[in-house]
């Protein structure tokens, strides 16, 4: 691995640097963890697991103020396009190449819907991504619950580092989490999309002892606008 540099700004939201900047999620208006503004975010790709309103939350804004590209289901691709949003649009189990990153759509168990006005509009499925990038390889697993699946990751893709949700009643908890590490067997595990809401509380120190009883992958509780040097 060289050169990466993985940043939580919250909830599902990580920004990758590696000479350039992927911005996955970003949730930051109406999210309380977050310490930055959005338009303090520069990135050269974005990446949206699915279109609730706290993972595709300030996409479209971002991206109107600096071109940048979209990556996301194809369903959500054509809203954007609606929107006058350089959008690129791919499926489960597709991959894409964008300058030296490679992009893999991966399953999620989980619901989509896009919030437009008043309008409930259908978004595609739910997904997870795996970048690989300067020979790091990330999965991003998205909003999802426990499937089996999650192994054939872990056997195809190799993952160094698992972004996995833990808060439990929409998503994971710590336990069912802990069994998704079993599964992909990365070499570091961070947990994410916990605490930012009271529904979704979570002492992720359960999480990290959890996986300690299952296997060797080491977990790393990051702290909001921390940066982990890959």
């Amino acid at each position: 691995m060289y050169g990466v540099q993985l940043i939580w700004h919250g909830h599902a939201c990580f920004e990758i640097k590696a000479g350039y900047s992927v911005v996955i999620d970003p949730f930051i208006k109406g999210n309380p963890m977050a310490k930055i503004l959005p338009e303090e975010l520069e990135p050269d790709f974005i990446l949206v697991t699915h279109a609730h309103y706290d993972h595709l939350g300030d996409t479209i804004e971002i991206a109107k103020r600096t071109g940048c590209k979209v990556i996301v289901i194809h369903e959500l691709a054509n809203f954007l396009k609606s929107k006058n949003i350089l959008a690129e649009g791919m499926n489960i189990g597709g991959r894409i190449k964008i300058d030296d990153i490679s992009v893999v759509m991966t399953d999620a168990n989980h619901s989509s819907s896009i919030a437009d006005s008043e309008l409930k509009l259908y978004g595609g499925r739910a997904a997870g991504f795996v970048l690989e990038i300067n020979g790091c390889s990330i999965y991003h697993a998205g909003d999802t619950g426990l499937f089996g699946d999650m192994q054939l990751i872990g056997d195809f893709y190799k993952p160094d580092v698992a972004l996995l949700p833990i808060g439990g009643r929409y998503t994971m908890d710590p336990e069912d989490a802990a069994r998704a590490v079993s599964l992909v067997r990365p070499k570091i595990a961070i947990p994410m999309h916990y605490n930012t809401f009271n529904m979704i509380t979570q002492n992720p120190l359960d999480f990290k002892h959890r996986v300690m009883e299952l296997c060797d992958t080491e977990v790393l509780i990051m702290e909001v606008e921390d940066i982990l040097e890959l």
